[in-house]
């Protein structure tokens, strides 16, 4: 089962999966709301909402904390066993949350649990060793960062650009903008971390990270 938690953020393709477990992150209750979705949980300090909603389960925080709302969710979403986490409203506004929810997708990989971040019609996701894979159908373009100090072994097949057995570090961006050539695709890496961000749907970005 996936656990889908919805941010602040305006996200006009929320595809949410048959059968998940749905937590509001603040005021990603309204947006739930307007497309006809109940949570299963509310969470937040509720201070960009303005006040508190009634709920079918709901866990308030108070204002000064350490976590941001979206990593409150995905605790409690921890707690609940999921490991499988889509995470909407994160992406865009203020660079400073962006940066925090990229990282929220360490924090997963940390916790034995896989995250996909969507927003915007960008999908992004962390790779801790192993490989992904791309259908023909995927168009646009894909970035591989470096998520640590040092990521060895990557290997591109099938993209534009083809990468095999290179090393790549966080301080020099060698995998940004590679592209799709409408054949399948796969990225890999041997030690370390990447970053993955490629334009795609919700529901495309789904079948390929879940």
């Amino acid at each position: 089962m996936i656990c889908v938690i919805v941010a602040s953020m305006p996200e006009k393709d929320l595809f949410i999966p048959d059968g998940s477990y749905v937590i509001a992150a603040d005021k990603g209750v309204l947006q739930l709301r307007a497309k006809g979705v109940e949570p299963d949980l509310v969470v937040g300090d509720f201070d960009s909402l303005g006040y508190v909603p009634e709920a079918r389960e709901l866990v308030r925080h108070p204002v000064e904390k350490d976590d941001t709302d979206m990593m409150l969710a995905v605790r409690e979403g921890l707690r609940r066993g999921f490991r499988k986490f889509l995470l909407y409203g994160g992406l865009g506004g203020r660079l400073d949350h962006t940066l925090a929810n990229v990282q929220t997708l360490g924090f997963l990989r940390e916790h034995g649990a896989c995250g996909l971040l969507y927003g915007e019609g960008t999908a992004l996701t962390l790779l801790d060793g192993g490989t992904i894979r791309f259908p023909a159908a995927a168009q646009g373009t894909v970035s591989v960062f470096c998520f640590g100090d040092r990521a060895e072994g990557v290997t591109e097949t099938g993209l534009y650009y083809p990468l095999e057995n290179a090393s790549l570090t966080n301080t020099f961006p060698l995998g940004v903008s590679n592209a799709f050539c409408e054949k399948d695709s796969s990225i890999s890496v041997k030690k370390g971390k990447l970053l993955l961000l490629w334009q795609s749907t919700a529901k495309a970005a789904c079948e390929i990270v879940f």
